[in-house]
């Protein structure tokens, strides 16, 4: 009996009329914490849509201010020049000559440096060529030579010449001093060029 007795009791409690009063206090606590969150929602809804609201007007308000140009006025003045600007560089000439010694010897004097400027016609180098000083140290004994002998072919001509009006010399031995002596001139020309 008392297994019934428990069950009965155990039914009477799971309905609704047996419930007790408090129930009724608990709905109106979830309805009121419902209620308190639903304007706490309402609260930051309307305040992130008014915040947003300032922010755009405080955003067109300084694109307003923003958007009428700055400017500055200078009057030109003529420069001091004596600002020096000093930046790295690499220098190339326009046109690269080679330049060929016409004879071979040794450098007796260098006047120029490399990368030094240059005028046309200016002297480089002196080049101390023996070679080339023995060759012209027998071109002018040549034409040393063929001076006198010019001078000769001169006086045997003249006295070929002045023969010849004594009829002392043939016509031909004038003719070959006075052919010598033109041969003789040009051999002296040719050294003198």
């Amino acid at each position: 009996m008392q297994v019934e007795e428990e069950n009965v009791e155990i039914e009477q409690a799971n309905t609704p009329s047996a419930r007790p009063s408090g129930s009724r206090g608990a709905w109106r606590i979830l309805f009121a914490v419902v209620a308190v969150g639903a304007l706490a929602v309402a609260y930051a809804i309307f305040t992130g849509i008014t915040s947003r609201a300032d922010t755009e007007s405080a955003l067109q308000r300084d694109t307003a201010s923003l958007s009428v140009p700055t400017v500055a006025v200078v009057h030109p003045q003529v420069s001091s020049g004596a600002e020096e600007v000093i930046l790295p560089g690499n220098m190339q000439a326009f046109v690269d000559t080679p330049i060929w010694a016409r004879a071979s010897g040794y450098l007796k004097n260098w006047y120029v440096d490399m990368g030094a400027r240059v005028k046309q016609g200016q002297l480089l180098a002196e080049i101390e060529a023996p070679e080339l000083d023995r060759q012209l140290q027998q071109a002018r004994a040549d034409l040393n030579t063929g001076e006198a002998n010019m001078k000769l072919a001169q006086i045997t001509a003249d006295r070929y010449t002045d023969l010849f009006k004594t009829d002392s010399v043939a016509k031909q031995d004038v003719d070959n001093a006075v052919g010598d002596l033109a041969a003789k001139t040009a051999i002296v020309k040719s050294a003198q060029a």
